[in-house]
């Protein structure tokens, strides 16, 4: 995860997707980009996504979901 706990959409092809409405080059907190990554999996093409991709929802779900990732996928 980058520093100070944010995440950078756009060095993460599908979080970038998740957050075409805004800049995806400012940087957001990594527990908002878990919550886009929760509300929005359906949308997610996790076949594509990179080893470094899944190792940052990995993080994530480890720092600010407490080791669960909530889908309805």
């Amino acid at each position: 995860m980058e520093t100070n706990d944010t995440v950078i959409p756009a060095e993460y092809p599908e979080l970038a997707r998740l957050a075409w409405n805004r800049d995806p080059n400012r940087p957001i907190p990594g527990q908002e980009a878990l919550g886009l990554y929760e509300a929005n999996w359906r949308h997610v093409a996790a076949e594509a996504l990179s080893a470094r991709e899944r190792d940052l929802i990995a993080g994530l779900v480890a720092r600010f979901g407490n080791g669960h990732l909530l889908t309805t996928k």
